[in-house]
């Protein structure tokens, strides 16, 4: 389970707030805990709460799949989820504007990298029995030349002039109704406090680049189409010296011709004919270990479903393994010789007729029924 405080519970609206109520909450809780006016000493973590808070519910990509999974995420225990946040105060000054009387963000401090997402397609067996895999990524890295700088090897960058250094501008205004102070970021340095006389020819003075690396994913056995595996620190480098994101595999199990699955357990359908039914009989049916022969009852009917124990998918970072559910089909012949039409005309004597009228349904649905699911 998740420590996080639910995101609504954070802002004091309801689930089905809407956006404006979602922005006009902010406002009032991010004014009453901006670090400029609270005293409190957990101002600056609740600051930040409040504007991941917003960062997630006010965006409503993000606002469904917390709805859908909340801080879990949609790879379930074991995969988590991270949104990405950007920096408190940007947020601010976005819904603010730029000198409001609060000081804006000063760019200055780390900031974490982007995360990044990489779709990888697998087998259906892959994904069953897990696997290792070699994946190919492209994303921005320290530039190997300046290490990071920005500045041109054998240089090095310098205070900036217009702030001395503080990342931030500050200019006072004169009106009728007093003096107001306004804060925000330099514009030469762009918050850095620092500039480069020389950029680095590699880089531009970005201090990043863009670089391919491969990457090794160990897929653990039972994953299924959709399930996210979290690289930790393998995204996008952070900024003046802030964590790295997180890469997200997310996997693309393709359809096996044969199974098919729900949750850990297959499903396999096979086709027997009437004496086999009647009569009961040994056959081999496909499993995911190999062919394994199995009994049929005599008198089985068509639509019986045989549960083979723990031939189905391993459960997920767990011990054990799901069943084989095997839905049985009575083939009725469509040509017969003549000795075999006899047969079953001898046969038909000593039958009661029975008439069964059934609508068609899907094996799902079959299955559906037979198990009470």
């Amino acid at each position: 389970m998740s420590s996080k405080r639910d995101y609504y519970e954070v802002l004091g609206v309801g689930r089905s707030a809407t956006p404006d109520e979602i922005k006009k909450a902010y406002r009032q809780l991010a004014r009453q805990h901006h670090p400029d006016v609270s005293d409190a000493p957990d101002a600056e973590t609740r600051f930040k709460g409040i504007n991941e808070a917003y960062e997630v519910l006010s965006d409503p990509e993000k606002r469904a799949t917390y709805d859908r999974f909340g801080h879990t995420g949609p790879g379930g225990v074991g995969f988590g989820f991270d949104f990405g946040f950007r920096d408190p105060f940007e947020i601010f000054e976005e819904v603010f504007g730029r000198g409001f009387g609060f000081r804006t963000s000063t760019r200055r401090g780390p900031r974490r990298g982007a995360d990044l997402r990489y779709d990888l397609h697998l087998a259906f067996e892959e994904a069953v029995f897990g696997c290792e895999k070699e994946i190919e990524v492209t994303r921005y890295e320290v530039c190997p030349e300046c290490n990071g700088s920005g500045a041109e090897p054998g240089t090095s960058p310098v205070r900036c002039s217009e702030c001395n250094g503080t990342g931030q501008v500050r200019r006072v205004q004169r009106s009728i109704l007093g003096s107001f102070v306004s804060v925000t970021t330099c514009p030469v340095c762009q918050g850095m406090g620092e500039t480069v006389p020389i950029p680095c020819s590699r880089c531009s003075g970005d201090k990043r680049v863009y670089a391919t690396r491969k990457l090794n994913v160990t897929i653990p056995p039972g994953v299924d189409h959709g399930t996210q595996i979290r690289l930790a620190g393998e995204g996008e480098m952070g900024e003046r010296g802030g964590p790295p994101g997180n890469l997200y595999v997310v996997l693309d199990v393709e359809p096996h011709p044969i199974f098919q699955r729900r949750s850990d357990d297959v499903l396999v359908e096979l086709q027997v004919n009437v004496a086999q039914a009647a009569l009961g009989a040994e056959v081999k049916v496909p499993t995911l270990d190999g062919e394994e022969e199995i009994s049929i009852p005599a008198g089985t009917q068509s639509g019986a479903v045989l549960r083979l124990r723990k031939k189905g998918v391993p459960h997920l970072r767990q011990n054990g393994r799901g069943d084989e559910l095997v839905l049985v089909r009575v083939a009725v012949p469509a040509k017969l010789s003549r000795e075999q039409k006899h047969l079953f005309q001898e046969l038909g004597k000593t039958l009661e007729p029975e008439a069964i009228w059934q609508e068609k349904r899907s094996l799902v649905d079959e299955l559906r029924e037979i198990l009470g699911l």
